[in-house]
């Protein structure tokens, strides 16, 4: 295997596909080696003389980096190194004295690989291969009685082989074999790595199936896909020439169906979307906006403790309820207001019903059946103290529900109710009075509790610091209460 003139059947190679990814990259791997090895304007190739020999062929990783920024157009010398070590993991050049093939931006040396040995050649090399050039070699014994065992029958022959390799190699010049070895070692360190190194050869088992049988067709999150339109921009499969089957045909026609009814939206409108989301919310992320009043945990404000002891929300608090009927059902507060507003027009039972199924979910399951029929009597009989309005589809999906009742029976019924409340009750919540006024009285709580603030802080002080004053009218921002208390006996 080590000629370069030999059959390339000896080790195995496949046709190459030139629309698969992998040969499209390949591609340009070798457009930037050709350029690499370019006489006139590539690195600069040399011997390396070192004590008592010579190291032919060979290039530095600092040489390398340079020239990838220079002729690449990259600024970061740590994105030329990670090009130039993707390069290095497929074999294209490697370092002579290490079998981990990355770039490094020092005087490393490395060498070239021999185009009969790049991958776009689509090598597949057997255990049988692998086990001339163990032989060949002499070292890593381990390995080597490894492969002794997995080719007991096989190994007079293997060894045969490598003998006659060995008298052709001899025949070579010293400089030859001695870059023909290296480069061969350099194809068993991709095809065969070290320990710890990732196996660029290997194949996707979910690439290779598309490949043995690219008629599948699978599912996704929209419904039939035809699997031969692959997610990857580059790969273009070849048109078929043979005509479908009636099943291929009414695939087909589920899957541009399916597209039809898929709701598109465009990326400014989500981007938009998003946007305004962030800028609604934006007052409610500590980590943007400096909350108010104050974490008292983390400062020695204590206006949040007052505001939970008065058991009154904060306009921040009831300012989020106007974002989303979801908002106002999650705070138990602003449910209870919107209790009391629809409690006041005579059209609480909505609120009611959905609170109720909304119980029933977290109920215990020897609880559910009982209290799904109590919700039943209470909403949907006939003559229930508390009816509700619901169209006649939830209503007799409902019932058929309660039929075996669970945690779900009422999901329709209360989609709907959810509903109405959203076009109905909510806006008309919004804009009450009630919701107005409770909104602009916490305004000015919010100044009375700072004014009150300040003058706890100063009481404290006039209570806990001693002083003395000849004439009351020397100070006239205290109150004459706290003079009299500081000056009795």
């Amino acid at each position: 295997m080590a000629q370069a003139s030999q059959d390339q059947g000896a080790v195995g190679v496949a046709d190459p596909d030139e629309d698969s990814p992998n040969m499209i990259a390949y591609r340009k791997i070798e457009d930037i080696i050709t350029r690499l090895q370019d006489e006139t304007e590539g690195v600069p190739v040399r011997t390396v003389k070192s004590f008592l020999s010579k190291i032919p062929s060979v290039v530095t990783g600092s040489d390398i980096v340079q020239w990838m920024m220079k002729n690449l157009i990259i600024d970061d010398p740590a994105e030329a190194i990670h090009i130039g070590s993707l390069i290095a993991a497929q074999g294209y050049i490697f370092p002579i004295s290490d079998h981990v093939l990355t770039l490094k931006d020092d005087g490393t040396l490395y060498r070239f690989q021999a185009p009969y040995f790049w991958p776009s050649n689509c090598w597949e090399p057997e255990n049988t291969d692998y086990g001339k050039r163990r032989t060949l070699l002499g070292r890593l014994r381990e390995n080597l009685a490894r492969l002794q065992r997995a080719f007991a029958r096989k190994w007079e022959f293997i060894f045969m082989q490598a003998e006659a390799q060995v008298k052709i190699d001899r025949k070579k010049d010293k400089t030859e074999r001695q870059i023909l070895d290296s480069q061969e070692r350099a194809f068993w360190d991709v095809h065969r790595p070290v320990p710890g190194c990732v196996n660029t050869t290997e194949m996707d088992i979910r690439k290779c199936r598309r490949l043995k049988n690219p008629q599948r067709v699978k599912k996704s999150v929209y419904g039939v896909v035809d699997d031969t339109q692959t997610q990857s921009p580059v790969h273009t499969p070849s048109l078929q020439n043979n005509k479908g089957t009636r099943e291929d045909v009414e695939k087909e026609i589920l899957f541009l169906n399916t597209q039809l009814d898929r709701h598109c939206m465009k990326m400014s409108k989500v981007a938009e979307t998003l946007m305004s989301y962030t800028e609604q919310y934006l007052d409610y992320d500590p980590f943007v906006t400096v909350p108010e009043p104050a974490n008292p945990w983390i400062s020695e404000d204590v206006t949040f403790w007052e505001l939970e002891a008065s058991k009154d929300p904060s306009q921040q608090r009831v300012k989020k309820w106007g974002f989303s009927l979801d908002e106002a059902l999650k705070d138990p507060v602003g449910r209870e207001q919107f209790l009391k507003f629809l409690e006041s027009e005579f059209s609480s039972e909505n609120l009611l019903f959905w609170l109720a199924v909304q119980d029933l979910k977290c109920r215990p399951l020897q609880e559910v059946a009982a209290r799904a029929q109590e919700i039943w009597q209470e909403f949907l009989a006939e003559g229930a103290p508390s009816a509700i309005n619901l169209d006649s589809h939830s209503y007799e999906r409902t019932s058929q529900n309660l039929k075996d009742p669970g945690r779900y029976s009422f999901e329709d019924a209360q989609d709907h109710i959810y509903k109405l409340m959203k076009s109905d009750s909510y806006p008309r919540f919004l804009r009450s009075n009630a919701y107005q006024d409770l909104l602009l009285a916490k305004k000015k709580v919010r100044l009375n509790l700072k004014s009150l603030s300040a003058a706890n802080f100063v009481f404290s002080i006039l209570l806990h610091k001693p002083f003395s004053l000849k004439n009351k009218n020397q100070c006239t921002t205290i109150p004459y209460f706290l003079f009299d208390q500081k000056q009795q006996p």
